[in-house]
């Protein structure tokens, strides 16, 4: 039998250990029938395309649950676009953990490519929520009343 490894340059036998040839000191490349099994992760990871795996990630589309944001990830991924999945907030049901709605998340350079094949539409932009003037009012009057409770309940604990 012969070795898994061979060196481009040489032609020299190696084990699985090694990297380089020590004779000439090429990096090594798998002989002719003794390729590694390709593993699910590195399958998926061959399918990515470069251009779509830039910049930060953007929520592209939303699901209904884990199995519907699973085929929308198939989708993606053999169009070349990576993605991620996570659930969207405010929402957690932990005896169901399948159950809920999920964001599906790309990079931002895949964002288009994923809308136009997802068929969505970009979110509109957040802006920041300023609280209403009411509500900062009613917390300075509620932090007054504590504020005047306490003092009341140290004043009648020291003058009795």
């Amino acid at each position: 039998m012969s070795a898994p490894l061979v060196c481009p340059s040489c032609g020299t036998g190696h084990e699985l250990s090694e990297r380089f040839c020590s004779a000439c000191g090429m990096p090594l490349v798998h002989a002719a029938g003794h390729a590694e099994p390709v593993s699910e992760r590195r399958e998926r990871a061959r399918k990515v395309q470069a251009r779509y795996a830039e910049g930060p990630l953007v929520r592209v589309a939303t699901a209904s649950h884990q199995s519907e944001a699973e085929l929308l990830q198939g989708m993606l991924l053999e169009e070349g676009i990576p993605s991620l999945v996570r659930r969207s907030g405010g929402f957690d049901v932990p005896d169901f953990l399948a159950a809920g709605p999920r964001d599906v998340l790309v990079p931002q350079s895949g964002g288009e490519a994923a809308r136009e094949l997802l068929g969505t539409t970009a979110p509109p932009p957040r802006e920041p929520l300023a609280s209403p003037r009411w509500h900062r009012a009613l917390a300075a009057a509620l932090a007054l009343l504590v504020l005047a409770l306490l003092v009341a309940w140290v004043g009648a604990a020291v003058w009795p």
